[in-house]
């Protein structure tokens, strides 16, 4: 498998829950075995962090939301009008609720047959999404990872329903990471897929080999998170000193 080696330092944060690499397919992928069960396309995150790899079909999705993001299903008035949102108390009103439709990343239609799913101790393809479950302690390390060499800024960008448009599609389709957390997504928390306060990190394939390679050479436990205030204040003083000295060489 492509970056293999790199992808193995991700093993060094023994996170609790296993990364999950993710790959979208028109074939039928070789030597994965179908999911047996639906669930949600959110769902499946996990499903993959406690199971053998496998893959997904159309008919695996429990929720309409998945199908419409691959291209799998065509438009649905129901959802698209912005009709389910008000019923559920997360919008006002249906413009509200229709407008996230207007803004999210959808794959071209029949493009997508096929998505498999694996824990990265498991991997055995190169992912289109590497999607990292950390504590906040975990994911700043990752995050000053992904601007360690070119100073990029991260996001954090979502809705409250179609979680699953902001952890799949918008990280793929725009090639930026991006952030979530559990217990801000109405599927996930309704389905209690995961407690509340966990960082999801979905990082696109364009971005695997920045942040791997980062990884491998920068300093992961800064020693001024433990210092305490004032002798961080003392030592950003000293630092500011130094650099004035040599302004004047």
């Amino acid at each position: 498998m492509k970056n293999e080696k790199a992808l193995s330092i991700f093993e060094r944060f023994n996170f609790e829950y296993q990364p999950v690499g993710v790959k979208f397919l028109l074939t039928k992928p070789e030597g994965l075995s179908r999911l047996e069960k639906k669930l949600a396309f959110c769902e499946m995150l996990k499903e993959a962090q406690d199971s053998a790899p496998f893959y997904t079909t159309k008919d695996n999705h429990e929720c309409k939301a998945g199908p419409f993001l691959l291209g799998m299903e065509s438009s649905n008035p129901i959802f698209e009008s912005g009709q389910i949102g008000p019923k559920l108390g997360v919008y006002e009103d249906p413009r509200a609720n229709r407008k996230i439709y207007m803004d999210m990343h959808k794959m071209a239609k029949d493009s997508v047959n096929y998505v498999a799913f694996s824990s990265l101790d498991k991997l055995s393809f190169d992912p289109d999404l590497l999607i990292i479950t950390a504590k906040p302690s975990q994911a700043e390390i990752l995050l000053r990872a992904h601007g360690y060499r070119t100073g990029a800024a991260w996001n954090a960008k979502g809705t409250s329903v179609v979680g699953c448009a902001y952890l799949y599609m918008y990280p793929y389709a725009t090639g930026e990471l991006n952030m979530m957390i559990t217990g801000l997504l109405h599927g996930m928390t309704a389905r209690k897929t995961f407690p509340e306060g966990l960082i999801l990190l979905t990082i696109p394939y364009n971005l695997i080999p920045e942040v791997t390679r980062n990884l491998q050479v920068m300093e992961w436990e800064l020693p001024q998170y433990s210092w305490g205030k004032t002798a961080h204040v003392k030592r950003m003083k000293e630092i500011a000193q130094e650099v004035a000295a040599e302004l004047k060489e």
